[in-house]
């Protein structure tokens, strides 16, 4: 009896090519949406096995395996393909969310098999990946204690400022005071980020006409980039994708045809606009003083933040630093402030892409709850800036 196997990959010729090499072994079944796994899975199907060919920082990624293993309850192989080198803080995110092994050449069938019963057998010990990490977070209980304790005092008697804020944007522009975005935290734990909007409604829609202002764009690579890029299957049938990206240029983008060229793609991981016209006036004076920020502190009530961490990156930022050392900024929580925001934010220079990188990384690896407690006192002059970042 073949093997039940759920393929997970935005590319369809990739699950094309793994059904067609095991073919007479597995039982593929491919999906390009966490959902509909999901609603797959609770449906009673039976699945022997996860391979996961994605990004680690998308959708498809940890994020989805932690919730099949912890709120599903799958205790079922999950084996990683990539075609990247793996470094070992990354390898480390991957084990401990609950990857089996890590495979950059798919082995033969047989090999794989047993490998898949072993794995599927009663009193399993590990994976041949399974060594001591090579980078760890150190946790304490201090940190956490701190967080609620600073959080829900900060958000009580902070209401009121909050709902003047609030006030203050919808009297000056139309839409929402609070907004969300997906965003990417600690071990890619992607979770809803919360903001005073300090910018326009329309400011996605505006994002292509203010992409040369970007403080960390390095080149520019943009000839031959059509607005609206569609991929191969989409247009096939005719019809627009309905899982769209905006790209580092400011286009829309299919996330499957971004998937195809974001490994040729020389922009900058990060963006961020300098002078930007898509800010209104309430907006510049919360974001020079930091207050656009408060909403966060409900996401560190939640435990989707710390006070202090590396900023969360949005999904088209995380994806381009998941490989070399840079996976290790991931290995710590995410936070409202940290490291390279008071070693720059007040000083009057600009923080190129690998300095704020490198920051993050050694706050990643050089934890300590007395540097948290420094950062904070830092943070304190730093919010206060003339330059409009």
């Amino acid at each position: 009896m073949k093997k039940k196997i759920v393929y997970l990959a935005t590319d369809p010729q990739l699950a094309l090519n793994f059904r067609i090499k095991y073919n007479e072994v597995f039982d593929v079944q491919h999906f390009d949406n966490p959902t509909h796994l999901l609603s797959w899975l609770t449906q009673g199907e039976r699945t022997d096995a996860i391979f996961n060919a994605s990004n680690p920082a998308s959708p498809l990624g940890l994020s989805l395996i932690r919730t099949v293993k912890k709120e599903v309850g799958l205790n079922l192989p999950v084996f990683w393909v990539t075609e990247e080198v793996i470094s070992p803080a990354l390898r480390d995110l991957l084990l401990n969310a609950g990857v089996s092994d890590i495979f950059r050449k798919l082995p033969n069938e047989q090999t794989l098999v047993t490998r898949l019963n072993y794995l599927s057998a009663p009193k399993q010990s590990g994976s041949f990946l399974a060594n001591p990490p090579t980078y760890a977070f150190k946790h304490s209980f201090q940190k956490r204690a701190f967080d609620i304790i600073f959080s829900a005092t900060a958000l009580f008697f902070l209401l009121p400022v909050m709902a003047i804020i609030a006030i203050l944007i919808k009297l000056e522009s139309k839409g929402p005071a609070l907004y969300y975005s997906y965003r990417v935290g600690e071990g890619y734990k992607i979770f809803k980020f919360w903001k005073f909007r300090s910018m326009r409604q329309d400011a996605d829609l505006m994002l292509s006409s203010v992409k040369d202002l970007n403080q960390y764009q390095t080149t520019t690579g943009n000839e031959g980039h059509e607005t609206n890029n569609v991929c191969e299957t989409c247009l096939n049938q005719g019809s627009d994708c309905q899982k769209k990206l905006v790209d580092t240029t400011g286009q829309l983008i299919c996330e499957k045809y971004y998937q195809h060229l974001k490994k040729g793609n020389g922009n900058a991981s990060f963006i961020k606009i300098v002078n930007d016209p898509r800010i209104t006036r309430i907006g510049t004076f919360i974001r020079n003083t930091s207050l656009d920020e408060l909403p966060q502190l409900y996401n560190v009530l939640r435990g989707d933040m710390s006070i202090i961490g590396n900023r969360p990156l949005p999904l088209y930022e995380a994806e381009k630093i998941t490989t070399d050392q840079f996976a290790a900024r991931f290995i710590a929580p995410a936070g409202i402030t940290g490291l390279w925001q008071v070693s720059k934010r007040g000083k009057g220079g600009y923080l190129s892409e690998d300095e704020r990188k490198a920051l993050d990384i050694e706050y990643a690896k050089n934890y300590s709850f007395k540097r948290d407690l420094l950062i904070i006192f830092k943070t304190i002059p730093a919010m206060f800036q003339k330059e409009n970042v």
